[in-house]
């Protein structure tokens, strides 16, 4: 039987998901859903780490979330390039353990990693193959299987302002101590200078992505298209108001 999954975040290197959405994962983790983490590559050769190192913290990180299954993928970091072998690599992933939400981060890091943006493309294609039929054989033999949602998680040095159809907030006040123990996670990539700075940054956009709903802290998504909602004031009942209410009248 196969190890099925709600929800599986796919990125190029580890550390990847626990930085852009760490917060999300332990969320949903918290509410009871089967999360899966995948890195496409094993993120070496870096100046301070080894295989071996990444894989410990990679380790380490997911316990932290609490995360059902993590996996790293044989592609190439550094090299990570859009085309029919990395497709076939993740959709293999994606028919194996046939989430309903397949979570992609988005957007070019000109300053950053090349392998980000080709990540994102990967996975919309992945997404697409791993649907198809008469094509097992290039999928390990796995079964099609169709992901009702794809997830985009924008990163924040992105080279364009994007324009998304649709987006939305997830409250992640209640584990972001989680968020930031994972990421702490990865001492090779992160000294005590460089992790603080980064969590600078963090808890600043998250607070800005939170403030915008009413939370403390949140992480916002994208979606390549528009919500659907068949019951709108459902989807909207018990949620507050993005910005703080009125003062009360003065009493006397």
């Amino acid at each position: 039987m196969p190890d099925v999954l709600d929800i599986l975040f796919v990125m190029p290197h580890p550390d990847d998901v626990e930085i852009t959405c760490g917060g999300t994962v332990a969320k949903l983790v918290k509410l009871g859903h089967r999360v899966g983490i995948v890195h496409m590559t094993d993120g070496e050769p870096t100046p301070r780490g080894t295989r071996e190192v990444r894989a410990a913290e990679q380790a380490e990180a997911a316990r932290v979330l609490g995360v059902a299954h993590v996996e790293t993928l044989p592609l190439t970091n550094r090299e990570l390039m859009d085309g029919p072998p990395a497709r076939y690599a993740v959709a293999t992933v994606l028919r194996r353990h046939r989430p309903r939400v397949v979570v992609s981060m988005a957007g070019r890091t000109p300053a950053a990693s090349p392998d980000h943006y080709q990540a994102q493309l990967i996975v919309e294609a992945a997404r697409f193959y791993a649907q198809l039929t008469k094509w097992d054989d290039r999928f390990d033999g796995t079964t099609p299987h169709r992901i009702d949602w794809l997830w985009y998680r924008p990163v924040a040095m992105t080279a364009e302002l994007e324009n998304w159809p649709a987006t939305f907030v997830v409250d992640i006040s209640d584990v972001y101590e989680q968020k930031l123990a994972a990421i702490a996670c990865y001492k090779s990539q992160f000294d005590e200078d460089r992790l603080e700075k980064l969590l600078h940054r963090l808890r600043a956009r998250d607070a800005n992505d939170g403030g915008r709903c009413g939370f403390r802290y949140g992480e916002l998504f994208a979606l390549p298209h528009p919500v659907p909602l068949s019951d709108p004031l459902a989807h909207f009942q018990g949620h507050g108001p993005a910005i703080p209410p009125g003062y009360p009248p003065r009493s006397g």
